[in-house]
């Protein structure tokens, strides 16, 4: 009968960790698996990640050019042109576009990156557009168009 106090691991899953320095009988004694002599063989060793035995590491001998800015802004863009087919299927509520609407749409994929609104395309419907940022010629279209353009947040 299977009784939880019977239970048992199955035949080799579990294995005895391997007890260096226990003398000479054990296997593992002597220079205690570190071999003979040199920097690995020494009390304290310690690799460092990168670490090519002396050799001029990999970040060292890459050649780097270029200025990476880590504190920039990454939008996530759509164009009028986008605002205008969903406008046509009739997609947004009273005309209301904002980052909300659009992360449930499937048009921008993640909801803690700002929207920017770029102005490729024709938009002839009158919507009410939340961004956090717009190009000159989306602000222009959307409102020539008879909406309005709003800074979210």
């Amino acid at each position: 009968m299977k009784h939880i106090g019977n239970l048992r691991y199955a035949e080799g899953a579990k294995k005895k960790k391997k007890r260096i320095a226990r003398g000479v009988g054990s296997g593992h004694g002597g220079t205690s698996t570190k071999g003979h002599k040199g920097q690995q063989s020494r009390a304290g060793f310690a690799l460092r990640r990168g670490f090519e035995g002396g050799q001029m590491p990999m970040n060292r001998r890459v050649p780097k050019f270029g200025f990476f800015n880590r504190f920039r802004t990454v939008y996530q863009v759509v164009n009028v042109g986008r605002l205008q087919e969903l406008a046509d299927g009739n997609m947004f509520e009273d005309g209301v576009v904002n980052p909300e609407n659009l992360l449930k749409l499937g048009v921008v994929k993640k909801s803690r990156l700002p929207v920017k609104i770029l102005g490729d395309g024709e938009l002839q419907s009158s919507l009410k557009v939340l961004a956090h940022k717009f190009t000159n010629s989306a602000k222009q279209k959307i409102e020539s168009a008879g909406g309005t353009v709003t800074i979210h947040g």
